[in-house]
């Protein structure tokens, strides 16, 4: 289950803006030792402060095209930035496998306590590694947080079929109920694919049986996201998946002792899924990012989806998902920036995280083919707020040529 905190996503638009601007080099930060965790998610260090994880799947490790790494930037007080960085890679010591080229280890990453100690752990994908089942099996890694950082690791899962990929989708949370932190996952297996859950603890001699929580012939999950949907204490797990004649987004529930579905649309999305309590009454609602008219059915929960169109659904405690509303936000909605034009991906890219401490989450939006004057595919970020169930979200329009925002817009930047 998510903790909000305030910082953790402005920190994210300052590494890309840093990013933009061509900052590329990786600095070896130190994490400050404290006494006693702060149970934050994502703060790998326990120091209170939360820290951002970039995975770098395209990366060069030690001459190995592709191998990848996560750039890990310690949060502090002054903010994200200005107290160091590191890199967790294969090659790390203690860290599971090996960097070989082409593994693409970073190409997913989540955050969550999985042993149970207090800190945060990094959890991270390697679809495209090579076993000696086959190829492009895949992997799916635990790195321990801890007072001194990220160190040693855990293998959560490794593939079982050539091209099975595990680890491009991944998501944490307690969905069986126990009080640890599972992982789910894709799993593809030649005409089928499938999501499967690896529950907790992530311990020595702890089983390692996977649970089949929803699968597809001739298509596959495009995206993952947890959240307490009902307010029952267990996380629920939310399911893009697209193919060849289905497609949509469902809710998958296990608090019976079965994975069960508990809310589902055929609106389409390829990119992305969000959870954040966006109008503050304790429960998580889910955000479906850039939905698109699916041709297989007349089913439709926004009519208008001119340049993208972003689907809020409400939870509510002692209820389903949908049973506190839902909302449709485009770049038409009263009080959005910009203006919707055809293929702007609005919505393409989700996170959420309350901003401005006051109990309701923000949704953070990119439009990465946004035009910006005449430099077309520029992009375009917004920070929205709900105005509650039934109401488009609100908020301003942010890219390169806003005022205060380093670097400027130009054509293909996305």
């Amino acid at each position: 289950m998510a903790t909000y905190t305030r910082n953790r996503l402005l920190g994210a638009a300052a590494l890309c803006a840093a990013t933009a601007l061509g900052v590329t080099g990786v600095t070896a930060g130190s994490a400050a030792a404290v006494d006693a965790p702060s149970k934050i998610r994502g703060d790998y260090n326990g120091d209170g402060y939360v820290d951002l994880a970039v995975g770098v799947p395209s990366a060069t490790v030690d001459g190995k095209a592709e191998a990848g790494y996560v750039n890990v930037v310690w949060g502090g007080a002054s903010g994200l930035g200005k107290h160091g960085s590191t890199t967790v890679s294969q090659s790390t010591a203690g860290v599971p496998g090996t960097a070989e080229a082409g593994d693409g280890f970073g190409y997913a990453v989540a955050s969550d306590d999985m042993n149970g100690d207090g800190y945060s752990d990094l959890v991270v994908g390697a679809p495209d590694e090579d076993t000696t089942v086959g190829l492009s099996v895949g992997t799916v890694a635990v790195v321990w947080g801890g007072a001194g950082g990220l160190k040693g690791g855990f293998t959560a899962a490794n593939g079982n079929f050539d091209s099975s990929r595990y680890g491009a989708q991944l998501a944490t949370g307690d969905f069986d109920k126990d009080g640890d932190n599972d992982i789910a996952f894709n799993a593809h297996f030649d005409e089928s694919s499938s999501v499967r859950m690896r529950p907790g603890p992530f311990t020595a001699g702890s089983p390692a049986t996977l649970e089949r929580v929803a699968g597809w012939h001739f298509a596959g999950s495009t995206a993952l996201a947890s959240g307490d949907f009902d307010g029952d204490g267990g996380d629920d797990l939310a399911v893009s998946y697209n193919g060849m004649e289905i497609s949509g987004t469902t809710v998958m529930n296990r608090a019976s002792g079965e994975w069960k579905e508990t809310w589902r649309t055929s609106d389409r999305t390829n990119t992305s899924l969000a959870t954040g309590d966006f109008d503050g009454d304790g429960t998580t609602d889910l955000a479906v990012g850039n939905v698109q008219p699916n041709p297989e059915t007349e089913q439709t929960h926004c009519e208008d989806r001119l340049g993208g169109a972003i689907l809020t659904v409400y939870g509510k405690k002692d209820g389903a998902l949908g049973d506190g509303g839902t909302a449709c936000t485009t770049q038409s909605s009263p009080e959005v920036g910009g203006t919707a034009e055809a293929d702007d991906n609005f919505g393409a890219h989700l996170a959420a995280d309350d901003l401005d401490g006051n109990g309701g989450a923000e949704l953070i939006v990119g439009a990465d083919a946004e035009a910006v004057g005449t430099a077309r595919n520029a992009g375009t970020y917004w920070t929205l707020a709900s105005a509650g169930a039934g109401k488009p979200f609100t908020g301003p329009a942010v890219s390169q040529n806003t005022a205060g925002v380093a670097g400027t817009a130009e054509a293909d930047d996305h």
